[in-house]
């Protein structure tokens, strides 16, 4: 499974994700400036980094490929926490997977258990789990 998708830079709107220096991002804003006649429209993206928060921001002619990452959003069960690990179960694959505590959200990481199912989304190789499911036991 390929783990990027390509997209021009001109069709990429307010909460889109876009790959700037191969981190994953969320679109914020979008400005379009077009130049005189035989110029091409430049468009500056600003994003969010989804693992660290920075604020980024490139410009690309429109016509531009830009990397977009594919985001596997998926429902898994929570083996264990251990330290600064925990080990989920893909509800799909039944594959056990490692990832890394400090990748969940601020909202549920302090809520996590044991044997609770969970929203996580796989991003170039990374999981980061989003919240809670709640009922799905």
């Amino acid at each position: 499974m390929s783990e990027i998708k390509l997209a021009h830079a001109g069709s990429l709107r307010a909460g889109s994700y876009i790959l700037i220096d191969g981190a994953p991002c969320i679109v914020k804003d979008t400005q379009t400036s077009r130049p005189g006649k035989h110029g091409h429209a430049k468009v500056r993206i600003k994003a969010t980094d989804m693992f660290t928060g920075s604020t980024k921001e490139i410009v690309k002619p429109g016509h531009d490929n830009v990397e977009v990452p594919i985001i596997y959003k998926k429902n898994g069960q929570l083996l264990s926490i251990t330290g600064d690990n925990m080990e989920i179960m893909d509800m799909e694959t039944f594959e056990t997977l490692a990832a890394s505590l400090a990748m969940a959200d601020e909202e549920v990481r302090d809520k996590l258990e044991a044997g609770q199912t969970v929203l996580f989304w796989q991003v170039t190789g990374k999981i980061v789990v989003k919240q809670i499911v709640q009922g799905a036991e």
